[in-house]
């Protein structure tokens, strides 16, 4: 057996099934988790899984190495050992991080009651619960730079999501500003620059706010959204950065006791039903 397929069997015998929020079950033979459940959290076939742990499939996406990284909520030693025994290179800190650790996953497992994203220091969703989908649109729509947040809302506009005056100034030079700060931590990131190269190229409300050479980081914003299967809702959206990880954990809340608290709660029940 390789050393990828021996990690990969190990550490997937370790995770237990409630940390990934399944059911513990009464009937496991084994602690840890099922390959489907695996195969279903790393959005890869359980043929294809089988086939890694028995060392028969060589040279797995760097793609498929983070996501099983983030669904076995490995720490940054052992997802960097998993991309060097898969034989990808392992990412550094010139480029932007992308790796869920176990402790942003244990904060996104408390807010699942909220609408929340993960997205990286690009404005990439790395990570969305269902509620966010429901209240947002479901980012599995779209791949590649369609999927980001910056290039959707310069080249696509807001969509369903609506901004007062004010807030719709503040999130796009915030935006701009952001990106920025990011190329300037990131300059070997290509992804990165490219986003920027074509969002200059293509956007040019985004142009002439990159060349106001503003840098900044987007923290807060009000907003409406006005796609959801319950009719619209206004939102506060808190953009909470993590140490040493650069990632932004982006959640939307509702006053209690309000009509939009009320609709929240009614799009728990209902999910993704009717998203756009």
């Amino acid at each position: 057996m390789t050393e990828f397929a021996e990690v990969l069997r190990a550490w997937r015998d370790r995770m237990r099934p409630e940390e990934a929020g399944l059911p513990a079950g009464t009937r496991r033979r084994a602690p840890g988790l099922r390959r489907a459940e695996l195969a279903a959290l790393a959005g890869v076939s359980v043929e294809y899984l089988v086939r890694l742990e028995q060392g028969r499939a060589t040279h797995p996406s760097a793609q498929t190495l983070g996501a099983l990284a983030r669904a076995l909520r490995l720490t940054d030693a052992e997802r960097d050992h998993l991309f060097r025994v898969g034989g990808a290179p392992v990412p550094s800190h010139p480029v932007v991080p992308r790796h869920i650790t176990p402790g942003v996953q244990r904060v996104i497992d408390r807010l699942a009651d909220m609408p929340l994203a993960v997205v990286s220091a690009a404005w990439d969703p790395i990570h969305w619960n269902p509620l966010w989908a429901a209240v947002t649109g479901d980012p599995e729509r779209f791949s590649g730079i369609e999927r980001n947040v910056a290039w959707r809302h310069f080249v696509h506009g807001p969509g369903t999501i609506e901004f007062d005056e004010q807030h719709a100034e503040n999130f796009a030079a915030d935006l701009a500003a952001d990106l920025r700060e990011a190329l300037g931590r990131y300059p070997a990131d290509r992804d990165l620059a490219t986003l920027v190269a074509r969002l200059r190229r293509d956007a040019p409300e985004f142009a002439r706010r990159w060349d106001q050479a503003r840098v900044a980081r987007h923290l807060s914003s009000r907003k409406t959204a006005t796609g959801t299967p319950v009719g619209p809702i206004t939102v506060d959206c808190d953009v909470l950065t993590v140490p040493g990880s650069d990632l932004r954990i982006v959640v939307y809340t509702a006053a209690p006791g309000t009509e939009d608290a009320s609709k929240l709660d009614l799009l728990r029940v209902t999910g993704l039903q009717g998203v756009r």
